[in-house]
């Protein structure tokens, strides 16, 4: 085991019971149910001895915090587009083609390590985190934790919605300059607002329009079955796509911008990427096949 911390008990007017001592006070648990679980793994000792949810704590007591001993990482070693980094979070750039994470060896969760300084703050993560998910063919901007507090805070902005993305695609078809949809999304209420940056003519599929989106609420594949629903499925979507659209070089959906509180200084965070070069140079290659072809 590894201690993590130890906290002498200031002056107390009447002893209480571990499980309702005010967590404040420590550095390495955020809330009275990670607390809980910290004591029934026999992690946390009062003056030496392990405790249980019933030991009482008085003033002076000494408490010691540990960890289990972390099997080590084994690291992929992935080149990954660093956008910012400090000790608490850091936003990367996620390339298409990899999980974020899950039961893989080849996953951005993996390649972390290798591409991420360690954090020096008491509460550090084993490993960084990724605090929210991007779709194995989706590129763009990923938030990812190295404090526990951190992990905590960004994972609360999520739940509330208080965390802002912005995405890029390029769809089949003629989109409307401005518009929105409203479907649900495996029976939950599901919103996403578009605006057209660019559309252009296409032999294959009529028109192409690259599009900016704006989700406003976050279900699983919420943007891929949306533009289906709207008959503007997103070029390369093996599963929501058109069956016979054959361009299989990936799926042109990228996460541009984010907005979110840092989890530590408190401040307003913005964050932007531009989507891969291969959006510009297949619009401009379908542009000049349509215009060759029908000269």
């Amino acid at each position: 085991m590894k201690l993590l911390e130890t906290h002498i008990v200031p002056k107390l007017e009447n002893s209480v019971r571990i499980q309702e001592y005010d967590v404040a006070v420590f550095e390495s648990v955020l809330t009275k149910s990670s607390l809980k679980k910290i004591i029934k793994k026999k992690l946390l000792l009062i003056n030496g001895n392990v405790a249980t949810t019933a030991t009482f704590v008085s003033e002076n007591d000494t408490i010691e915090i540990y960890a289990v001993a972390t099997i080590p990482k084994k690291i992929f070693k992935l080149a990954i587009s660093v956008v910012f980094e400090d000790d608490d979070i850091a936003i990367i750039n996620k390339p298409a083609g990899f999980p974020t994470n899950g039961n893989y060896f080849k996953t951005i969760e993996n390649a972390l390590p290798h591409n991420l300084k360690p954090s020096h703050a008491p509460d550090k993560l084993p490993f960084p985190k990724p605090v929210h998910r991007l779709d194995n063919p989706t590129s763009g901007i990923l938030i990812v934790a190295k404090t526990k507090s951190a992990q905590f805070h960004l994972y609360k902005q999520f739940e509330l919605q208080e965390v802002s993305k912005v995405y890029e695609a390029i769809v089949i078809g003629k989109t409307n300059l401005h518009g929105e949809i409203n479907s649900a999304v495996a029976e939950k209420e599901a919103l996403t607002i578009y605006e057209t940056i660019q559309t252009v003519s296409s032999l294959q599929n009529g028109y192409l329009s690259h599009v900016k989106l704006f989700p406003k609420t976050g279900r699983t594949h919420q943007l891929r079955i949306h533009l289906k629903s709207i008959n503007h499925p997103i070029i390369g979507d093996q599963i929501h796509g058109k069956d016979e659209e054959n361009y299989k070089k990936g799926m042109f959906l990228c996460a541009t911008s984010i907005q979110f509180t840092h989890p530590k200084t408190k401040e307003k965070c913005s964050f932007t990427v531009e989507p891969p070069n291969k959006y510009r140079i297949f619009l401009e290659r379908e542009a000049r096949r349509f215009l060759k072809f029908n000269s």
